[in-house]
């Protein structure tokens, strides 16, 4: 089987991130490149375990959280572990958000309840009586 390399600009290019974000998760430890001589080559595999940090990192999971995954894959070839990790990062992030959704609900409800006020208060106060000064 031939594996594809890539660079860091390649692979950076191919997964629309910088080639600065790929050195921090390298200096990180999530990721460890071969060197062919001072040049960074990146295996498929490397590019497998970007797109899971990635990914992790869109839906909020910290670096530690997407190490200890990424660490189980490397341990438990049947993944049984990894996916039982994974369930329950996933139920815990997902009673967050769902606790976040409701405090954003109750913030916008509150916002937009200022805005009416505040709105009717501006309409009142500028057709009202005008006072001239004397």
């Amino acid at each position: 089987m031939t594996d594809k390399f890539y660079t860091v600009t390649q692979l950076a290019e191919n997964l629309g991130v910088t080639a600065r974000a790929l050195r921090f998760y390298e200096d990180k430890g999530l990721i460890a490149p071969r060197r062919a001589g001072n040049t960074r080559v990146y295996t498929q595999r490397d590019r497998a375990r970007l797109i899971l940090i990635l990914r992790g990192k869109r839906l909020g999971f910290s670096l530690q959280e997407i190490r200890e995954y990424l660490d189980l894959y490397d341990v438990d070839p049947s993944q049984k572990e990894q996916l039982r990790a994974l369930l329950k990062r996933v139920r815990s992030r997902v009673a967050q958000l769902e606790e976040q959704s409701v405090a954003l609900s109750q913030t916008l409800a509150e916002l937009k309840d200022i805005e009416r006020q505040t709105g009717i208060a501006l309409a009142a106060h500028e057709s009202g009586p005008k006072v001239q000064a004397g």
